[in-house]
């Protein structure tokens, strides 16, 4: 059966349900919709906690070039050096390359851990994983309290990284609650909590960050305070409210020790190799969804990271005016995800994520090309619009494909993919941006995300 079929029939199941039961139908969809509401919670405190830290990398990077008793830190600023020298960008930049870096390392992390935590949730349900995601987030935010040299603190990002399933996961769970008729609405609910925790944290820790400066000391430990009380309130908050979504006798009985490699290795992750059972047709579907995705993130992360040096570089932006940037990009990407992409209807996610597609190529041309803040702030609405639809209607689309036991698999795999793009994405961004320069480089990128959507658009279900 192919999947549009496969969908087609489910929708037409679902109605004469609605037809059937009427009163009683709408009944069990409410514990459904609790469910969703509740992964939406969850994962909105989860990633405040973990987007305060992101305006503090600089003065964190700072503290440790400062204080580092280890050695890592200097052993480590020799490498990134290293990599500025060979790009070509100016010493002053070293700061955002260091936190590139970090950032690369963490997602590289994520891609290692999230198809192995999808996978066993497969097999002994959400909830125990889900739980054992969230403390493992909690205890990296407890290492950073304690982080007073730079190896400490990486170790807690590292902890951080692998523990990061959460967001596969919550991706399974809607899918669990959802018909096809309704998953892109949650889909569109785990965006929009994307959205906001990127709006609201940021914030918070900026405020953290220009209180720290005056306050000096181990004045990082505030912070990682608040992200650890999140945490834990997150952890309370999930153990009391939700409810397993992935009842016993829709659990996958393989082993995972048996198919571990096809969750770590590359190629089998691009194969999709741990997902069994499919027609070969909707198997090699979702490998090429699964490809469009990581080209996306690949070069789309690239030049989000390059994005701050250019508008430093142009327009002389600080940080919080750099801040103020990426607010009003996630304030519009929260509107429309909450008020647009949530209310669109089944069997358009591919329409839509290739019309996101082809939006976000004039966008990079312009904000490249762009020495004037209204023709900026144009392009960044471009952006914001793209980024509000592929996202979504990408994880909408892959989580229609294998059967109820292997939904944890399938997301993590693809959240691992998308990891492995904005791993290798920014030292690739850098590259092109320090070597071409703003104008080239960004309308080259531009043209090279026509390739996501040439995949996308061979897709035929």
């Amino acid at each position: 059966m192919t999947l549009r079929s496969r969908a087609v029939r489910d929708a037409n199941d679902n109605t004469t349900k609605e037809e059937d039961c009427g009163a009683v139908e709408s009944t069990k969809d409410a514990p459904k919709d609790r469910t969703t509401l509740v992964v939406f919670i969850g994962l909105l405190i989860d990633l405040l906690a973990f987007t305060l830290i992101l305006p503090l990398f600089p003065a964190l990077i700072g503290h440790y070039r400062e204080n580092d008793s280890s050695g890592l830190f200097a052993y480590l600023e020799t490498k990134v050096d290293g990599f500025r020298g060979v790009v070509g960008a100016p010493a002053q930049f070293n700061t955002v390359l260091f936190g590139g870096f970090l950032g690369s390392v963490f997602s590289f992390l994520q891609y290692l851990g999230s198809p192995i935590i999808g996978g066993l949730s497969d097999r002994y349900g959400r909830k125990p994983l889900l739980l054992m995601s969230t403390v493992g987030i909690a205890l990296s935010y407890l290492l950073w309290v304690f982080s007073s040299n730079f190896t400490i603190f990486v170790l807690a990002r590292i902890l951080g990284g692998i523990s990061k399933g959460n967001v596969s996961l919550s991706t399974a769970i809607v899918t669990d609650v959802s018909t096809p008729s309704t998953r892109g609405r949650g889909m569109a609910m785990i965006g929009v909590a994307f959205s906001i925790g990127f709006l609201i944290g940021p914030m918070i820790g900026a405020a953290f960050s220009l209180w720290g400066k005056e306050a000096g000391g181990e004045w990082y430990v505030y912070p990682a305070l608040f992200a650890l009380g999140l945490s834990i309130i997150d952890i309370i908050f999930l153990s009391i409210f939700f409810k397993e979504s992935l009842p016993q006798q829709k659990r996958s009985a393989t082993s995972l020790f048996a198919t571990a490699k096809s969750y770590i290795h590359p190629l089998h992750l691009f194969r999709f190799s741990s997902i069994e059972g499919l027609e070969p047709k909707e198997h090699a579907n979702l490998c090429q969804v699964g490809l469009a995705y990581f080209v996306y993130l690949f070069l789309y992360s690239g030049m989000e990271f390059t994005l701050t040096f250019l508008t430093h570089l142009r327009f002389g932006f600080t940080s919080m005016q750099q801040g103020k940037m990426f607010f009003f990009i996630g304030l519009l990407m929260a509107v429309l995800q909450g008020g647009v992409v949530r209310r669109l209807p089944l069997g358009s996610e591919q329409k839509y994520a290739m019309i996101g597609l082809l939006l976000i190529v004039p966008s990079f041309a312009i904000v490249g090309s762009a020495y004037s803040l209204p023709m900026l702030y144009l392009g960044l609405s471009l952006y914001a619009i793209s980024t509000a639809f592929v996202v979504p209607m990408l994880s909408s689309l892959v989580s229609q494909y294998g059967g109820d036991h292997q939904k944890g698999a399938v997301m993590g795999v693809f959240r691992s993919l998308g990891a492995l793009g904005r791993a290798l994405g920014p030292a690739f961004g850098s590259l092109l941006f320090w070597s071409l320069g703003p104008e080239i480089s960004y309308a080259a990128g531009g043209v090279l995300l026509l390739i996501p959507w040439a995949i996308l658009r061979s897709v035929k279900h």
